[in-house]
């Protein structure tokens, strides 16, 4: 029988919630669930973070997939990891390699219910995992252009958008990614916020690390993105890390595992990223990590989707059909509700998450601690 990739992603974070439970309890996989405290979904849902692991609690080596950090990235992570589920091909190499697999569904549930790619408080996920001992110091790039990247009217007014094109003539596209998608901590009601302090998902996610990652001797993390490179193209994003972290990681994935350290990826180098945690709580251990990124729109129709939806967010009182066509943008920047491109994403996850049990498996993965 076929496999049917483009079936096991799903149009909502409940449906898609409901698919993971399905696919963990079809498997026997236990899961624990980590219900927000705080916050319901758009439907009035639960919103949660739930957690399904399968091998043996004790084995050396562990796989992490996660999927949701940027909320509304979810329906692509969260497609390939219920297909994965579904898959003999995972699932036998899984049973076959004897090492702790654990999945991870919705970082940001709140970000995945309301197409948001940041969580209830504005943060992103992704620039929230620094330390908070000291006030953060300031993102001086991203204050020269708050004021027009997040304009007081939507669409922008032509003065906002005679700056921003200003600002590229001068600087380029590229300059622009840095110095909006870096990482900044002094615009709450602005983009790539990283907050004050840490994130309810954050701290989630640290324990998650301390109950299953810190004993293992080695550690290999995949986390799903969506939003950035040629559409469809799951690019292998180094997660962070030392230089024995980026070779190991290349040794695992491959030779073309890119690094915004070194100028090799899609991505400008980003401050607060989440593998910081595994750094934190899991010392000792041989780890690596990627982001599989895949490219959805040109990049200047996904920072103008991001832009529309902070002006939003920024404006509760916004006519409902702007609501509405604001966030079918915001969806379409991060998720491709197409066939051919839901068959790439899965075929590309498969044979990373293939790679790394082969890699996690393998005696010499890692250093011994």
């Amino acid at each position: 029988m076929t496999f049917a990739a483009p079936s096991h992603f799903a149009a909502t974070y409940v449906e898609a919630r409901e698919r993971f439970l399905a696919a963990a309890a079809a498997r026997g996989w236990p899961v624990v669930s980590h219900v927000h405290p705080a916050m319901r979904g758009a439907a009035g849902e639960d919103l949660a973070i739930d957690v399904a692991c399968m091998g043996p609690a004790d084995a050396d080596a562990m796989l992490l997939l996660t999927s949701g950090t940027h909320g509304a990235e979810g329906f692509c992570g969260s497609g390939a990891e219920v297909g994965l589920m579904h898959d003999p091909r995972f699932l036998d190499a899984a049973g076959a390699s004897g090492i702790r697999v654990v999945v991870l569904h919705a970082l940001n549930p709140y970000g995945f219910s309301y197409l948001r790619r940041t969580n209830e408080d504005n943060i992103d996920l992704n620039r929230n995992f620094r330390s908070f001992s000291a006030k953060p110091p300031p993102n001086i790039k991203y204050a020269a252009v708050h004021d027009f990247i997040v304009p007081p009217t939507w669409p922008p007014g032509p003065a906002d958008v005679a700056r921003m094109v200003s600002y590229i003539e001068a600087h380029g596209m590229l300059a622009l990614q840095a110095a909006v998608t870096g990482g900044q901590c002094e615009y709450p009601d602005g983009l790539f916020y990283g907050g004050i302090a840490p994130a309810w998902s954050n701290m989630i996610l640290r324990q998650l690390l301390r109950d299953e990652g810190a004993q293992r001797r080695t550690l290999g993390w995949i986390d799903f993105h969506t939003g950035l490179g040629p559409r469809g193209h799951g690019e292998k994003i180094f997660a962070g890390g030392d230089a024995a972290a980026l070779e190991r990681a290349r040794r695992w994935w491959g030779a073309d595992v890119t690094s915004f350290e070194d100028g090799t990826s899609t991505s400008a180098p980003l401050t607060g990223v989440n593998f910081h945690a595994v750094i934190d709580e899991c010392p000792g251990v041989a780890s690596a990590g990627i982001a599989l990124e895949y490219g959805t729109l040109p990049m200047l129709d996904v920072i103008n989707a991001l832009r529309a939806d902070q002006w939003l967010s920024n404006t509760p009182d916004a006519p409902e059909a702007m609501r509405t066509a604001i966030k079918r943008g915001v969806r379409d920047a991060f998720f491709q509700d197409a066939d051919d491109w839901k068959v790439l994403v899965y075929d590309q996850a498969l044979t990373a998450t293939l790679a790394a049990l082969v890699a996690l498996a393998a005696p010499t993965t890692g250093n011994a601690r």
